[in-house]
């Protein structure tokens, strides 16, 4: 559905241009888009490849063992009824590692791999478990301290200072994930009244 409106609004925008006499404009920035498209790709592999490799190294090092440990406690009270020692309980702390450090990319695969111990250990494959919800809602928030993927935008687009927006992404991501965690109990509580 997205392909169809993103379509419809690049053939409304050639027509109108047409019928404007700007359609030398339109080639142009056609043109200039495409080239910016293909520099901020390479920029973002780089700093891609970099934080998936620092996530590599931290998962070898066993720090990332560390902080599923640390996180044990709030995977309990968000996930109460996976099993304590599932390989769920893992992906998830990655993932929510990976999300903590701005490293949405890197946080992917994991999110991919919990949500698939999720179904499995959820009875009923055509809907989804409380579990799986709260997963999404936590994942959706995003809990950021480092945003990479917005300083790396700020700095490829000339930013003078790109770390500047810390604070205000910190607390935005620290917002909504505490809406999303507190929404998630709520509803968790009210689906054991049903």
């Amino acid at each position: 559905m997205l392909n169809y409106l993103w379509g419809f609004m690049i053939i409304i925008g050639i027509v109108v241009g047409v019928l404007n006499g700007n359609i030398g404009e339109i080639s142009t920035a056609s043109i200039n888009s495409a080239k910016e498209a293909v520099s901020l790709c390479i920029t973002m592999l780089g700093v891609m490849s970099l934080w998936t490799g620092i996530m590599q190294v931290a998962k070898s090092a066993g720090i990332t063992d560390a902080f599923t440990k640390i996180l044990r406690p709030v995977l309990r009270l968000l996930f109460p009824k996976i099993p304590k020692d599932h390989i769920v309980n893992e992906y998830i702390a990655s993932n929510m590692i990976a999300n903590i450090l701005g490293l949405g990319w890197a946080a992917t695969p994991m999110g991919l791999k919990a949500m698939s111990e999720l179904k499995k250990l959820n009875r009923n494959g055509d809907t989804a478990s409380c579990d799986m919800c709260t997963f999404l809602i936590i994942n959706i928030s995003s809990l950021q301290l480092i945003p990479v993927n917005i300083i790396a935008y700020r700095s490829q687009y000339g930013s003078v200072s790109p770390t500047e927006i810390l604070g205000a992404a910190l607390a935005s991501t620290t917002i909504s994930t505490i809406a999303g965690v507190l929404f998630s109990l709520v509803a968790r509580r009210l689906s054991k009244l049903n």
